[in-house]
């Protein structure tokens, strides 16, 4: 009897809430898994490179290739070679190579290729780039007050606004007036500005892609998040069908966002070369180049104004959001779109004004990054919070507990939360673990040079793409039956070190009843997989593992009724449906549910259908000469709707938390000139396994009603949220010194330190 058959005649234990061996795992740990620069190289193979502009703003008045250097072995791409000179993104305004003009340091102007290694490097020094520098715009307040100077266009990239009682006036001038007269009326009135920096994903893994063309069309297999995204960009610049488009997923080393987009990128590149020297071509960046040319956080600066009443009643909330998109727009629409509803927290408030705005500047485009735009909002309204807690002489905690959203309350853009809302649950077991109100209550433990103090952040974070963009995206997968019972799943959502292989069968192995070991995940290819949407927005289980339990137990229902009118078990009835259809398949598309409603033009409505919460709660340790931070513990309680691999979704947990540690205390790009200074990770600083404090995670249940395996809801990148302003407020707690800026370096403690003394 099969493993199917044993599985599906006889009662086993769900696979779902328990801690199955990630599949995975043993080709990771042993070496066996090959990432894309483990691939063989292919006969002829060609290894790539591109040169890049040293300067972050110019005119491009030529390109010259040193006649001494022998070019006869070398391929060479310009922009004149290109037929459609764009990177299809939201936008398609950012170039394959500089033409023209240069908009930010190392942006790429001409690629190489060789079979030759060290001939390679030696070619890129021998291109002389013509260039005539201009003065660049490198700071987005700057950018926002330049109108047709250096686009020649309006500089900002994307504006929002969102807009709540009295403020929901569809007159712009009228509803900021509306606003102002509500938090001018409210007994406490408290401003703020708050900022936030760069940070770089720094994956283990650099970019890198091979591509290479033959009769069936261009072939790419790289490190990459999203498949279609990479496709749509072939297609487009090379004007090909679809179908003569095949991108592969490779085993890829870990992504947070850095490889949504600029993958395309890299793509474009690599089968620019290989289509122009008829080889392939592999194109790897080392990582000096990774820091340099590839997309990271926004930047962003957030002015709040808010209104309370005395007892602490939140009532008005005025905020401005300027954030960086750099030179090229990339994702920042999206990205400003989730910054700007995560800005008023998890909080209510009766009259809202949110106005969201990205700028252009001649800096490196930045994309995606775990948290999409939240962490920097929140990062600010937590922090003026515990401002207004400081007003109010009220414990922090206290006071966000009394204005938390409820089931049944209303966001910013209206949406009425209609259940799974754990906040609550989450305070509770972070407090209590932690030990924070009676560490609070007391004075900041003091020893010696060295003093000890605790903080707290309360989020939330939207699960799936925002308002109508899973109706945009139309998300499917499909699943086959195999002989013997099996089940294949085919998706394009990628498995980037997350586990997306291994929940995906624990969800399609319960929802048809097999065994975990009959499941089998197919590689990511475009040829071969539907498109499932981008594996980004917290959205891989509660919205694609939504449609792969649907989608298996539509399977299984057909092999079900086989078994009804043919006997057998699972497995034979399996093989007798196969007899008769040569492929059984079951192609699933997802659907929001059916009171999820949203107007893009408005901006109001259900911005996600669901939201995950949590509370953070850190305490650290102060040496008062260094001023240097360690955190000492790290206490998080988060609602994630459904465990469905508890292991797995603690480390989702704990890794989100490790890098917000690091973008809150050591992580901080140096820039001079619009050149980064620091592009490699001796001297860009991220926390290692040494540096992670003790973590304590407490998975809390709200189960959402159309979420998988009894009520999953995305976890991936909520734990980004709320690191940083727990830490702020413990170093606050401990020191006095209040920080509204990122990085909390010990230099710019110190700066805060004199001048609150001053």
């Amino acid at each position: 009897m099969t493993t199917a058959a044993q599985n599906a005649s006889s009662p086993r234990p769900p696979f779902i809430g328990t801690n199955v061996p990630r599949t995975d795992g043993a080709a990771k740990v042993t070496g066996r898994a090959a990432y894309v620069d483990d691939l063989p190289r292919e006969p002829g193979e060609l290894f790539g490179a591109t040169v890049r502009s040293p300067v972050p703003r110019a005119r491009l008045r030529g390109v010259t290739l040193d006649p001494s250097f022998d070019w006869s072995d070398v391929t060479v791409v310009r922009a004149s070679d290109l037929v459609v000179n764009e990177v299809q993104c939201i936008s398609a305004e950012q170039p394959i190579l500089a033409a023209s003009e240069i908009r930010h340091a190392y942006e790429p102007v001409v690629l190489l290729a060789c079979a030759d290694k060290r001939k390679l490097a030696q070619a890129v020094r021998a291109v002389k780039l013509d260039l005539e520098p201009l003065a660049p715009v490198l700071d987005p307040e700057q950018s926002f007050a330049k109108v047709d100077v250096i686009w020649g266009e309006d500089n900002v990239h994307k504006r929002f606004s969102i807009t709540k009682g009295r403020a929901d006036l569809p007159d712009p001038s009228a509803s900021a007036a509306a606003i102002e007269a509500a938090i001018s009326g409210c007994e406490v009135v408290v401003r703020g500005r708050y900022t936030t920096h760069h940070q770089e994903q720094l994956y283990i893994e650099p970019q890198g892609v091979i591509a290479r063309w033959d009769e069936r069309g261009v072939h790419v297999t790289g490190s990459l998040q999203c498949p279609y995204y990479v496709s749509k960009a072939l297609v487009h610049a090379f004007g090909l069908p679809a179908e003569r488009v095949n991108v592969t997923q490779a085993v890829t080393g870990g992504g947070f966002g850095g490889k949504e987009e600029y993958p395309s990128v890299l793509a474009l590149h690599a089968a620019a070369l290989a289509q122009k020297s008829g080889k392939p071509v592999r194109l790897i960046y080392d990582r000096k180049e990774d820091i340099e040319a590839t997309t990271k956080r926004h930047p962003a600066i957030c002015e709040i104004v808010s209104g309370c009443d005395r007892d602490g009643t939140l009532r008005a909330l005025s905020i401005r959001i300027l954030m960086d998109g750099g030179a090229y727009m990339t994702l920042t629409p999206v990205v400003l779109s989730r910054g700007a509803l995560h800005a008023a927290g998890v909080y209510r408030w009766d009259d809202v004004r949110i106005d969201a705005i990205a700028v252009a500047t001649n800096t490196p485009p930045n994309g995606a990054f775990r948290g999409f735009g939240a962490p920097q909002t929140i990062w600010a309204i937590e922090r003026h919070l515990d401002r207004v807690a400081r007003e109010l002489g009220r414990d922090p905690v206290d006071l966000k507990a009394q204005n938390m959203l409820r089931e049944g309350d209303t966001t910013a853009t209206g949406q009425i939360l209609r259940g799974s809302v754990g906040v609550a649950e989450c305070v509770e077991k972070a407090l209590a673990a932690s030990g924070y109100k009676d560490k609070r209550q007391a004075p900041p433990v003091v020893r010696g040079r060295v003093a000890r103090g605790i903080g707290a952040s309360v989020f939330m974070h939207g699960a799936g793409f925002t308002g109508s963009g899973e109706k945009y995206l139309k998300g499917r997968v499909a699943i086959d039956l195999l002989p013997g019972g099996r089940l294949r799943i085919r998706t394009a959502s990628t498995d980037i070190g997350q586990g997306t292989e291994t929940v995906f069968r624990q969800i399609a192995a319960d929802a048809a009843g097999v065994g975990i070991e009959d499941v089998d995940f197919a590689v990511p290819a475009t040829p071969y997989v539907p498109d499932s949407g981008p594996t980004v927005a917290s959205r891989t289980v509660m919205v694609v593992g939504g449609i792969v339990e649907r989608a298996a137990r539509e399977i299984a229902a057909r092999v079900h009724a086989e078994q009804e009118t043919g006997g057998g078990d699972f497995a034979a009835a399996a093989d007798h449906l196969l007899s008769k259809e040569p492929e059984v398949t079951a192609l699933v598309q997802y659907e929001h549910p059916g009171w999820v409603t949203w107007d893009d033009v408005t901006y109001k409505g259900d911005a996600y259908p669901v939201y995950g919460y949590a509370c953070d709660v850190a305490e650290v340790e102060v040496d008062l000469d260094t001023l240097e931070v360690t955190v000492t513990g790290f206490w998080s309680a988060t609602d994630v709707g459904k465990a469905i691999h508890p292991v797995m979704c603690k480390g989702q947990i704990e890794g989100g938390s490790l890098q917000a540690i690091g973008w809150a205390l050591w992580e901080d790009v140096v820039w001079k000139d619009g050149l980064i200074l620091n592009p490699r990770m001796t001297n860009y600083i991220i926390p290692t396994a040494l540096d992670a404090p003790p973590m304590h995670v407490d998975l809390v249940e709200a189960p959402y009603a159309y979420g998988p395996g009894g009520g999953a809801k995305g976890v991936g990148e909520l734990p980004m949220d709320g690191g940083a302003p727990a830490i702020a407020a413990a170093i606050e707690h401990a020191t006095g010194i209040v920080s509204r800026d990122l990085p909390l370096l010990p230099e710019r403690l110190l700066e805060l330190q004199n001048a609150q003394k001053g």
